[in-house]
């Protein structure tokens, strides 16, 4: 391999401090035994055949795990530092982060965790982010993601509304309702409603008469009973036990949403992202609200948080 690194059987003898004959002798010894020709060989330059390329590139990986093997022992046998930069949605980081952050520099006091929280789209190479958590289908083939958990929907009114227009008792019903639209941030358009139904997705194109691009908004519009709205459960869980929203339609099964903690493909994964990443899906296992099962808050923050929508977990591409 070095001579192929250094495309010269002079240079590569003087980095392995060998002689140039020695090094020559051992690429013929090796050609021989493989019977194939590895290098094709001028007055000026050196390059590999095709037989050359691919054993080159199988030794190439070869090593490489063998030096991933040897880094993951490595590191385990200390605990996990330095820096941690990860981008979570702002719902996650007020609801389940922040208020478990305690748990988790107990565990690794050596690791500095840096918070960014929003719903814009984050570059992690450009702008040197360990890890995100996202939410929806998987695009980006950069990114190595682990699933962690599931975001479920709910479809809810304002008691005024369901008084004035009725309770829906079916998809079909929903033709003759008025929802809250909330557009999305990347495209710019109105999300469908979405149900599964047979385990197959239904899309429901609701009728609006206000739409806004603002979670915050979008719940305040409904708590004035402006319209339907579908809401991940965890935001609409605590107007709904003081009864400012009724849950409905609640035979069906509304949409739900995978969550992803994603990181940059190497062929390394540093100790320091995957005890984080192994911590954060512990959290969302044990939240009722994250996982729809039950209404317990072992580790959850039960509060209303208003400031994000699906649009806030749409950033995974």
């Amino acid at each position: 391999m070095g001579v192929v690194e250094a495309s010269s059987f002079t240079r590569a003898a003087d980095n392995l401090n060998l002689p140039r004959a020695t090094v020559t002798t051992a690429i013929q010894h090796l050609e021989r035994s493989l019977k194939v020709r590895l290098l094709n060989r001028t007055t000026r330059s050196i390059g590999l055949t095709h037989d050359g390329a691919a054993y080159y590139e199988r030794c190439a990986r070869i090593l490489a795990d063998i030096e991933e093997t040897e880094a993951v022992f490595r590191d385990g046998a200390r605990s996990p530092q330095g820096r941690l930069r990860v981008d979570v949605p702002s719902s996650v980081g007020k609801l389940l982060l922040i208020p478990n952050l305690r748990e988790f520099h107990a565990r690794y006091p050596d690791i500095e965790l840096v918070i960014g929280m929003g719903d814009r789209h984050v570059d992690l190479a450009r702008e040197a982010v360990d890890c995100v958590i996202r939410g929806g289908e998987m695009q980006d083939s950069s990114l190595v993601a682990r699933r962690i958990g599931t975001v479920r929907f709910v479809c809810c009114a304002a008691p005024d509304y369901l008084e004035r227009n009725g309770t829906p008792a079916s998809i079909e019903d929903l033709r003759h309702h008025l929802a809250v639209g909330y557009l999305s941030s990347r495209t710019g358009r109105i999300f469908d409603w979405e149900f599964t139904v047979d385990e197959e997705p239904v899309l429901v194109k609701m009728r609006n008469n206000v739409s806004v691009n603002d979670g915050d908004a979008y719940i305040a519009c409904g708590l004035q009973g402006l319209g339907l709205i579908q809401v991940p459960r965890y935001m609409a869980l605590p107007h709904i036990q003081s009864g400012k929203l009724v849950e409905i339609l609640k035979h069906l099964q509304a949409s739900t949403m995978p969550i992803w903690a994603a990181y940059v493909q190497n062929r390394h994964l540093s100790s320091k992202v995957r005890v984080f990443v192994d911590w954060v899906s512990e959290l969302f296992q044990s939240c009722s609200l994250l996982s729809g099962v039950g209404l317990g808050t072992d580790k959850c923050h039960l509060a209303p948080v208003q400031n994000t929508m699906r649009a806030e977990f749409e950033q995974m591409s």
